[in-house]
């Protein structure tokens, strides 16, 4: 089912779009998105395809995916300390994985650009009074006035602003040193030292230790090696406003085709993925890696429909699957997805996303995701994975690297009653930043567990 239609980079406003807001003033809509049209990308092509072989390769099982970040950035948590936290929390967890699975960790955040948020209604009623929903800071604002809760374009603006500043500290600590792989298993240490269960943790940070010294030894640091003290880290966000992403589409001048430059991946959510609706439309014209939310409504053929419309080409990293149906509902309906994928003879990046089908409500009111409910899911995708034949190739979470309490469990055991000491998030629960690490250990163990299950690759021999 490959759509005749030319592709442009508006031929999404010929199709229903769903989860959009509505802006009472269009002529400050339409001021904001001209603007934004001639500010500068975010991101470029290069780096866009340069993602897009590495999930290439992680799809034909030669690296591992970890994509993790806030539920829903906000403007007014924006601090240099939050985006260091962040992106120490997530090299930390890339060690890990990566010296388990003995191959690349990708490392994708959920960050510079992951400010709109889908809504399971367009209003929110509070003590009988009824309000737009909130719907990310880039829409309009949290609090519960009648202001505060009109859709203002402006905010558009603010949310280019503050990705161009948190994509400069990324950048920044990406390649400028603090990424050293010294530095990051030293924090790791620290984070072993204080874990409550330091003796589980301790055998891998002592075998990494070993490691380290002997590539010392051997006269491998991170002077003489700038890959040791630098990585690729690359962004992502779920592509929800579409005027706003159609703004930062840009040709680009060495090959001919569009991109979105407002991150190096996007993805389209369970809500959104209509084949006849907008935000398909908009993907499909787009060279950038794509990603597709897979919830439990998702049929095989539909999925293949999908996948015809925004991989006609079978491009390798074209197109991740990101699987979130929940600890109860992932046994039955992901083997169909992954059969009808292997029966056409296709590739594909599948990935866990193992948060937006585990969370529940609790008495008080709390929204909370249950970590063992988290675990539990994780653990059943790569089991599942095995049995069809197919690598699981990645893991999509949501976290922060702040000290906050939203998800309960974890080694230190946070109950419902621990939930309003530090509940900060703007929409969905997050794992904290030890929650985060653990879940690492954990995928670790999986990862470990699939290399070995492996047959081993032939080694070339030297020419």
């Amino acid at each position: 089912m490959i759509t005749n239609q030319r592709w442009t980079p508006e031929s999404w406003r010929t199709k229903p779009v769903a989860q959009s807001p509505v802006y009472r003033d269009r002529a400050a809509l339409a001021d904001a998105e001209r603007q934004l049209a001639g500010y500068p990308p975010l991101v470029f092509a290069g780096e866009a395809r340069k993602l897009k072989q590495a999930l290439g390769k992680a799809a034909g099982g030669g690296a591992f995916l970890l994509q993790g970040g806030d539920c829903a950035e906000s403007f007014g948590e924006h601090s240099a300390d939050n985006i260091r936290d962040f992106f120490r929390v997530f090299l930390q967890m890339a060690v890990v994985m990566t010296f388990a699975a003995a191959s690349p960790i990708v490392k994708v955040g959920r960050v510079a650009g992951q400010f709109a948020k889908p809504r399971s209604s367009d209003f929110e009623t509070i003590d009988g009074v009824t309000l737009p929903a909130y719907r990310g800071d880039i829409v309009n604002d949290i609090e519960f006035t009648a202001q505060a809760r009109e859709p203002d374009p402006r905010r558009q603006l603010e949310a280019y602003r503050q990705s161009a500043a948190t994509l400069n500290l990324l950048r920044a600590f990406a390649t400028g040193g603090y990424a050293n792989l010294e530095n990051v298993h030293r924090w790791m240490l620290g984070f072993v030292n204080d874990s409550p269960q330091s003796e589980r943790y301790q055998e891998v940070a002592d075998r990494i230790t070993e490691t380290l010294g002997f590539m010392r030894a051997i006269g491998l640091d991170a002077e003489a090696h700038p890959e040791l003290r630098a990585t690729d880290f690359y962004t992502s966000h779920e592509a929800l406003l579409l005027g706003y992403e159609q703004a930062m589409t840009r040709l680009d001048s060495t090959s001919g085709d569009y991109y979105a430059t407002s991150g190096h991946m996007i993805w389209i959510g369970d809500r959104t993925r209509q084949l006849g609706g907008a935000h398909v439309e908009y993907c499909r014209g787009l060279k950038n890696p794509i990603g597709l939310k897979c919830g439990p409504s998702l049929n095989p053929d539909e999925l293949l429909r999908l996948i015809e419309v925004l991989d006609p080409q079978r491009e390798p990293g074209r197109l991740t699957l990101i699987c979130r149906f929940g600890a109860d509902k992932i046994d039955a309906a992901l083997p169909p997805l992954l059969r009808a994928a292997k029966r056409e003879g296709l590739t594909l990046l599948w990935v866990s996303d193992p948060m937006h089908g585990n969370t529940i409500k609790t008495s008080s009111g709390f929204k909370t995701r249950p970590t063992e409910r988290i675990a539990q899911e994780v653990r059943n995708f790569f089991a599942i994975c095995r049995a069809e034949g197919v690598y699981a190739g990645g893991i999509h979470l949501e976290m922060t690297g702040k000290n906050v309490t939203e998800c309960t469990g974890g080694a230190r055991a946070i109950s419902e009653a621990d939930l309003h000491d530090r509940y900060h998030t703007y929409c969905d629960p997050r794992l904290n930043a030890e929650q985060s690490i653990e879940m690492a250990f954990m995928v670790a163990d999986l990862l470990k567990a699939q290399r070995l299950a492996q047959p081993e690759r032939p080694v070339r021999a030297a020419e």
